[in-house]
């Protein structure tokens, strides 16, 4: 059990392939491992559109009720609903997912009550440890388990981040790429006035038309087309279990998460005046910029869920955003949502009154590289050579998370994957030409310690 184990528990969830990865048996132990670390008389479960879901889900509710613990059953969800769950029913919530990934993947993204993140440090290390043991069930303890509904009250609630009366009706495509989107973002558009088409809306979780995971361009193509066919101001693009969401304006330009993170953050600012904003370091400096020039208090991040909402605990930050796309809201329980960024977002182009184009132009300042992943033999010896390298320059360096070089009119991070043994480098320069540039500058360093075999 346990060498399965250490190929499915990641960082921050549960992952893997079924049925050799994960199936029955393996849920089974981590719905009873999960109830005993949780400590609550009750947790959640919700599952998206992938077809081993069913079957996974009854498997964790047979281990967590045999240790006594009722089981409250969502059904089918998005992730951002389960986390509004956690919050507003105050119950440890299970969510199983594997969000982008291919279909013949599943997986189990766990939180606390109110939300809290569990991760490797903060409890997914003993959830692992006690599936791997086995926990027997507790003699005359059986747990229940029952079913709720929570979409209309999460689609409410989503919608309660904006005045519903300075909606303008703008005309929308969502491709929710048949996952969990074709149920969450009907129920939070219905009563606004808006007009969406929307693209691939059954739940199917073979994704029989382009995979999930809208940060590959690739994936936005049918969005881009819909997009400039029906003539529409916003695209949004969903990823399978619904928690991300990326725009594409009315030209059919994508935008990058740090534009989109730095668009909220102004409509979030323009309501709480002065509040702190959380950015993580890959994102755009022109994410820092914005939340200064629009009075609020900027606070750079690690990469990843825990360390935004960890940070959003101590700082109070009224929104957190990522380059890849999670955005964080302190109303919805410090937890990330695509569809409330989304709203944020098309209220300030209600009011402003302008295109998605004009209204993001002031705030597209430098161009990057996007993510580039390039395999190597020993991530932090090559780290360690690229830092030397750049040692003698006139740079600030850190090791936050990763290296991050800033030399002053460019800079890049360079972070290790959490699951494969590669390297992760986002550049962001002044021009395209100079940021191709320096990239391939950046990527041949890599190179020179043994990447890209």
């Amino acid at each position: 059990m346990a060498p399965v184990l250490d190929s499915i528990f990641k960082a921050y969830d549960i992952r893997g392939t079924v049925p050799d990865q994960l199936d029955a048996d393996v849920c089974r132990r981590i719905g009873a491992a999960f109830a005993r670390f949780a400590e609550s008389d009750r947790v959640l479960v919700a599952r998206d559109m992938r077809p081993s879901g069913e079957e996974l889900v009854s498997a964790f509710a047979e281990g967590a009720t045999g240790q006594g613990v009722d089981v409250i059953d969502l059904g089918l969800a998005s992730t951002d609903l389960i986390y509004f769950a956690a919050g507003h029913l105050d119950a440890p919530g299970a969510m199983f997912t594997a969000s982008h990934n291919p279909a013949q993947y599943n997986g189990i993204k766990l939180c606390l009550s109110g939300a809290r993140p569990v991760g490797q440090d903060t409890g997914l290390a003993k959830v692992k440890q006690w599936a791997a043991e086995g926990l027997d069930p507790l003699e005359g303890g059986q747990g229940s388990v029952s079913r709720q509904d929570l979409l209309g009250v999460y689609a409410d609630h989503v919608r309660s981040f904006v005045d519903v009366g300075l909606l303008a009706p703008l005309r929308l495509v969502a491709d929710t790429a048949n996952g969990m989107g074709g149920l969450v973002a009907p129920a939070v558009f219905e009563g606004l006035p808006f007009d969406v088409d929307y693209l691939f809306p059954e739940l199917d979780g073979t994704f029989p038309n382009h995979p999930a995971d809208p940060i590959q361009r690739e994936n936005l193509r049918d969005l881009q087309a819909a997009v400039l066919e029906r003539e529409a101001d916003v695209g949004l693009a969903f990823d399978g279990d619904a928690d991300r969401v990326f725009l594409v304006d009315e030209r059919a330009r994508p935008l990058s998460g740090s534009l989109t993170t730095g668009l909220v953050a102004t409509g979030m600012l323009a309501k709480h005046s002065g509040a702190t904003i959380l950015y993580n370091l890959i994102c755009s400096k022109a994410v820092p910029e914005i939340i200064a020039e629009h009075g609020g208090k900027g606070v750079r991040t690690r990469v990843g869920h825990s360390f935004i909402k960890q940070t959003m605990a101590e700082t109070g930050a009224v929104f957190g955003g990522e380059h890849s796309g999670h955005y964080y809201f302190r109303e919805n329980y410090r937890a990330d949502s695509g569809l409330v960024a989304a709203l944020v977002v098309l209220e300030q182009l209600s009011v402003a009154g302008v295109t998605l184009s004009e209204l993001v132009a002031p705030l597209d300042r430098y161009a990057n590289s996007g993510e580039i992943n390039t395999p190597v033999d020993d991530p932090e010896a090559t780290i360690d050579h690229v830092a030397e390298a750049f040692a003698d320059a006139d740079a600030d360096q850190d090791r936050l998370d990763g290296l991050t070089v800033d030399l002053g009119s460019w800079w890049f991070n360079l972070r290790p994957s959490n699951t494969e043994p590669l390297l992760r480098l986002n550049l962001e320069a002044p021009t395209e030409e100079e940021c191709e540039a320096r990239t391939a500058d950046v990527v041949e360093l890599i190179r020179q310690v043994g990447g890209d075999r």
